[in-house]
């Protein structure tokens, strides 16, 4: 990667990382267009907020953040919300690309909290923290806005 180009957060799971719950990836074809005009900086806020992978799903109910046992992992997701936001600050990234719909990355909707597999409009924990600090936050859908 050259030096200089502006850098990107991106969650770990759209560059291949097996970071998902269910221990798989999200690779996106468009990762390597992007490697061409951005320094692409994986995190995981879910892994680095000290959940294993596999782990069992969670979902977002209001400001909680509970798994399909039923335990709070909300701790777990604040804490890699603010590490993410940290690597922000310190790196300059003013930009991030995360996974919709996960309980942490989710830009536009996530899971309703009932785990019936049912979206809602909302944002993950890692998202909302970022865009109050500032961050502009795109889906991976939206990655070629990011392209052009």
């Amino acid at each position: 990667m050259t030096y200089g180009m502006e850098k990107i957060l991106i969650s770990a799971c759209l560059v291949g990382d097996k970071t998902r719950y269910d221990g798989h990836g999200n690779y996106n074809p468009l990762i390597k267009e992007l490697l061409e005009k951005y320094e692409l900086v994986p995190f995981c806020s879910e892994v680095e907020g000290g959940l294993p992978t596999p782990r069992k799903p969670s979902e977002r109910k209001g400001s909680r953040v509970v798994n399909n046992a039923g335990k709070d992992v909300t701790k777990n997701y604040l804490k890699g919300a603010e590490m993410a936001l940290n690597i922000c600050k310190y790196l300059d990234i003013k930009v991030a690309i995360l996974k919709e719909n996960s309980p942490a990355c989710g830009v536009h909707q996530i899971h309703d909290g009932s785990f019936s597999g049912k979206l809602i409009k909302g944002e993950g924990t890692t998202t909302e923290l970022l865009r109050k600090n500032g961050i502009t936050v795109y889906s991976e859908s939206e990655i070629s806005e990011l392209l052009k």
